[in-house]
């Protein structure tokens, strides 16, 4: 009896192992298909954690500044309600790390279907506002249509031509990247798209938008292995077309007013205007080395207009001193830094030169706006990045800041 007992616990075994190992090829495949249905979501492994929390910083520091520069501002013109403008941002501030880390969870992988897509969007809104300027939709703002108003929202769509001129540029070389030193794969595309977005953007009288793209697709290009001489070329050809626009033409008049006003901002020509300019060089000369103090600023108090948008830098060194404002430069050189080690470290060139480029826009702009305040170019629109006023911007700068956490959890880096 004891053996035929244990017969039949021996027989049963492999039966009971088939059903285990059919019942775990069931669970596998069941498990497949729901991955399958959600593959464009992807954890993979963690994001950046110092580049993540980098961003957090700056955030959290602009929006201190911003409220301190912006409430006399908002008391004066916005019938006394001093928390305008930050009310508004910090919602936006909340929404745009909410979308962040959500796209930090996309695969940005999938953004080589959405190139093309993006581009074509991207030349129907520019259109649209050369269409519809003067109207509800596109009003003439000081003599510029750089917004577009759609019921309570508005937004600038250079903006979006900036990321989808990296997100396309990305794509084309990551695809054609062997062919670079040709002029049919690595010159006659890009400047095709290059040339046809900052034409639309200068017909809308945005200078300094039209600088960064340009310049930000020449960085593009130059990282994507395109020849130096071409770039001797092109530069040859947009300063001839400059000066020839400047002399027989008076479509740059405006920008060349900024330009008298800039080379002597305190004895302009008779009609330049260069108020900002000087009060802006007054607030930063009477910060000193330490500051008046968070919240003492004594040119925000409409001396300075409006000190929430692109010369917010100046009431930063106002109060927080030559100091403050190096440890601010410092925090921003340090998240340039970051996402750029993040990008090297991405497994395949798409990555590498989205995550470069979408970066790069953040130390282009950084730079370009220190130097406006401090008259070191011409005076032109160029917000700093999470200190300036401005919602739609502030989520889309946050939301490409989620592309490159994105990158950063297929990365070959070490994760905190």
């Amino acid at each position: 009896m004891t053996t035929d007992v244990r017969a039949g616990a021996a027989g049963s075994a492999p039966g009971a192992a088939n059903d285990g190992q059919t019942a775990q090829r069931k669970k596998n495949s069941v498990l497949k298909r729901v991955r399958k249905k959600f593959r464009i979501f992807s954890i993979r492994s963690g994001m950046d954690l110092p580049f993540f929390f980098l961003i957090l910083v700056l955030l959290t520091i602009g929006l201190v500044m911003l409220f301190s520069a912006s409430y006399p501002y908002a008391y004066y013109n916005m019938n006394g309600d001093s928390y305008y403008f930050i009310r508004n941002q910090v919602m936006f501030a909340v929404l745009g790390v909410a979308i962040m880390i959500a796209v930090s969870y996309f695969d940005y992988h999938h953004l080589h279907k959405l190139a093309i897509p993006i581009l074509l969007v991207t030349y129907l809104l520019l259109v649209a506002m050369l269409v519809l300027k003067d109207s509800v939709f596109v009003p003439n703002i000081k003599g510029a249509y750089r917004w577009f108003y759609i019921g309570p929202i508005n937004f600038q769509p250079s903006e979006v031509a900036k990321f989808s001129l990296i997100l396309i540029f990305s794509h084309l070389v990551s695809l054609n990247f062997d062919k670079m030193d040709t002029f049919r794969y690595g010159v006659l595309p890009y400047v095709l798209i290059l040339g046809s977005i900052a034409l639309l953007v200068v017909l809308e009288k945005h200078m300094s938008a039209t600088l960064i793209i340009l310049i930000l697709g020449a960085a593009m290009m130059f990282i994507g292995g395109v020849r130096l001489r071409w770039f001797g070329l092109a530069f040859a050809v947009l300063l001839a077309a400059a000066l020839y626009l400047l002399v027989f033409t008076d479509l740059f008049s405006y920008a060349m007013d900024r330009v008298y006003g800039w080379l002597d901002p305190f004895n302009p020509p008779e009609g330049v205007d260069t108020w900002q300019t000087r009060q802006s060089l007054m607030t930063i000369g009477s910060g000193g080395l330490l500051g008046l103090g968070l919240g003492q600023s004594r040119q925000k108090y409409l001396y300075l207009p409006e000190p929430q948008n692109d010369f917010i830098f100046a009431i930063v060194c106002e109060e927080l001193g030559f100091i403050g404002a190096l440890i601010i430069i410092v925090l921003f050189a340090m998240l340039i830094w970051r996402g750029i080690v993040v990008s090297l470290k991405a497994k395949d060139k798409f990555g590498m030169l989205l995550g470069v480029g979408l970066t790069f826009q953040i130390g282009l702009q950084v730079i370009l706006n220190i130097m406006v305040v401090t008259n070191t170019i011409p005076n032109t629109g160029i917000s700093l990045p999470f200190f300036s006023y401005g919602g739609t911007s502030l989520i889309m700068l946050l939301a490409e800041m989620g592309v490159v956490l994105s990158i950063s959890r297929n990365s070959a880096i070490e994760k905190l």
